[in-house]
């Protein structure tokens, strides 16, 4: 049913939560995993403003932070049995999560609802939220 499917991860606990369920799908027959984790660009921009003299270095570390942090995650599926593609995007969370959809011609997402800070969330709203109301294909959401 779910043969492939798409696993955003920001690292958060929520997240950790979500992995579960998608160990849990090999059960029903899904064979490939995509997870994704999305560097912000706002956030970068942001930082790349304030601190423009060590901007090249520090984009350089949060990809490397994040590959490394999505190598364990990685391992797990692959020992769990599954067929792993890792990416690590830059940009806007939700638009890189959904074009991550179309590209790599996703069954279904499997997302947190509440990776973010509450104060974030209301600031730029909930990334599961625009994924659940702009995704072309199932979204299935673990709330926290």
């Amino acid at each position: 049913m779910f043969k492939k499917i798409l696993y955003p991860t920001d690292f958060s606990e929520l997240s950790d939560k979500a992995l579960k369920y998608v160990i849990r799908l090999k059960e029903i027959g899904t064979e490939e995993v995509v997870v994704i984790h999305v560097i912000d660009k706002r956030t970068i921009k942001v930082f790349s403003k304030l601190y423009w003299q060590e901007f090249s270095i520090t984009d350089k570390t949060l990809k490397e932070k994040a590959q490394a942090a999505l190598t364990p995650i990685e391992e797990e599926l692959k020992d769990n049995g599954f067929r792993v593609k890792v990416l690590v995007a830059e940009g806007i969370p939700f638009r890189e999560i959904l074009r991550a959809e179309v590209e790599e011609d996703i069954i279904a997402t499997v997302i947190g609802a509440h990776g973010a800070s509450n104060v974030e969330e209301m600031l730029l709203g909930s990334v599961a939220e625009k994924v659940i109301r702009k995704a072309q294909k199932p979204v299935l959401v673990i709330k926290g």
